[in-house]
């Protein structure tokens, strides 16, 4: 019998009020892994409680102390390194390299988390006029919450939780339910740090769920990280019911190959860059425009290293290339690329219908590459999210920054190029909340902020860094006077 997931609210296993769930499936072997249950308006509610009930002693616990819980844990993500891979590849379909990847990224956040208690720190002036001090506190803003998506499904949690906690907030996750299996044994983890009940809550579902986090009155922000239409959505739904909310989107990133760059190296950029996690990023590389004489070259070195990609089961340690996270989506997927031929576009490596011995009847989509891609193209507009990299040329420098700059999205753009000039001409120009040079995943660090402009973004404060203090607590002016 396929077992049920359970929330966790108040510090217990609790079955979900909602009596459909949603099956979860191991991508590349069809097998049913659990059921993910869709959770109602009163598992949230619940969930809310049980975080208002636990935040004034969490709010008034040291945050040093805080802190210390974020040292056990990293200890035990440590020791179960390899298993929380293992599951990511179960329910994800990526390869186990890309999610060791994505767990020492999800670390880095723990470790991000540490530094809160320096990185509250306010500041404040003496004698600002005659015997009155003036000084700024930071303090926790109550209950938070965060929905995330299915493409990582440890990472992306645990950019928001570690955080949120340490700064004396209580919260709630909403995984996605194509992906819950991650949370569950991430919470497992938590489990085993002894934080009071309620600081941590975890509730399952889909649409229902999420839009009782974004409606609840007890919620006071939400982070969110999926798709631009839903992170509109997102965003209008929170902000109206008076919640902060960041709300990061999709995109169509950008990477412009100059004639003067080391070709070799940029090929092996944009490898990893379009195809690393089948394409299913927001950093995704989706188009690379060679510059002048470098299309050509760029176009066949790209080809000839992306068919010798080896696709297959992710717990394969030589498989490159994992599948998409399902049918509908490898449906969705090549439905698009045949839009991009019908349009004019040449196939130049055809990723549809690729079979895995043993896998059949996996969800595999194979890399794919399209050439002579022109700008009103919907593969050249629109979000694939899978496989698929486009190839357009720009005669020169000013027409690829023009490309780039006609994306309604603004997530990410790179340069590969040994042209200093370029180089900065790139990143005063280009309008992108994240730039690479010489970079295929503009991926920032922990410690700095997951930039997003235009309809890759939603809010004002972004994921990470220093943004997520400010996201996470509210500033306090104390003016004072003692006579």
């Amino acid at each position: 019998m396929t077992r049920k997931l359970k929330n966790y609210i108040g510090g217990a296993w609790v079955d979900s009020a909602g009596t459909e769930v949603i099956p979860v499936h191991n991508p590349a072997t069809c097998e049913v892994l659990a059921e993910c249950p869709e959770s109602t308006y009163a598992d949230v509610d619940n969930a809310v409680k049980a975080a208002q009930a636990a935040f004034e002693e969490w709010r008034s616990t040291p945050v040093l102390s805080r802190a210390q819980y974020m040292y056990h844990f990293k200890g035990l993500l440590e020791e179960r390194f390899e298993d929380i891979a293992k599951v990511m590849v179960q329910e994800n379909g990526k390869t186990i390299d890309e999610a060791r990847g994505e767990a020492r990224r999800g670390i880095e956040s723990v470790d991000f988390a540490i530094g809160v208690p320096l990185l509250m720190r306010s500041d404040g002036v003496e004698d600002i006029s005659s015997g009155i001090d003036e000084t700024t506190l930071r303090q926790p803003a109550g209950v938070f919450a965060a929905i995330t998506p299915f493409n990582f499904p440890m990472m992306v949690p645990l950019w928001f939780l570690p955080t949120a906690i340490v700064c004396g907030n209580t919260f709630i996750v909403k995984p996605s339910p194509q992906t819950p299996l991650s949370m569950e044994l991430i919470f497992e983890l938590l489990e085993e740090l002894d934080l009071p009940e309620g600081v941590i809550n975890l509730v399952h579902g889909g649409v229902q769920a999420s839009m009782s986090v974004m409606e609840h009155p007890g919620i006071v922000g939400v982070s969110f990280v999926g798709s631009s239409p839903v992170a509109k959505i997102v965003y209008e739904t929170c902000t109206k019911h008076g919640k902060r909310v960041q709300a990061q989107g999709g995109a169509k990133n950008y990477i412009a190959v100059m004639p003067d760059a080391n070709m070799e190296a940029s090929v092996k950029n944009i490898m990893g860059a379009a195809f690393g996690c089948a394409g299913q990023r927001c950093l995704a590389a989706a188009v690379a425009v060679g510059v002048g004489d470098a299309y050509d070259t760029m176009k066949n070195e790209l080809v000839r290293y992306a068919q010798n990609l080896k696709v297959g089961y992710g717990l394969d340690e030589k498989s490159q290339m994992g599948t998409v996270i399902s049918h509908a989506a490898r449906e969705r997927i090549e439905t698009m690329i045949q839009k991009g031929v019908e349009e004019g576009a040449e196939v130049l490596l055809d990723g549809r219908k690729v079979k895995i011995e043993g896998y059949e009847d996996g969800s595999f989509v194979g890399p794919t590459i399209l050439g002579d891609v022109k700008p009103g193209m919907q593969i050249a507009k629109d979000e694939v999210f899978g496989p698929v990299l486009s190839l357009m040329k720009a005669n020169t420098f000013e027409e690829a920054v023009a490309l780039i700059n006609n994306s309604r999205y603004g997530n990410a753009a790179s340069i590969f190029t040994n042209s200093g000039k370029h180089a900065r001409e790139f990143k005063y120009a280009v309008k992108a909340g994240n730039i690479g040079v010489n970079i295929g995943v503009a991926a920032p660090s922990a410690s700095f902020p997951f930039g997003g402009q235009k309809e890759s973004f939603y809010g004002d404060l972004h994921g990470q860094g220093m943004d997520s203090i400010e996201f996470f607590t509210e500033r306090k002016i104390v003016i004072e006077r003692w006579t």
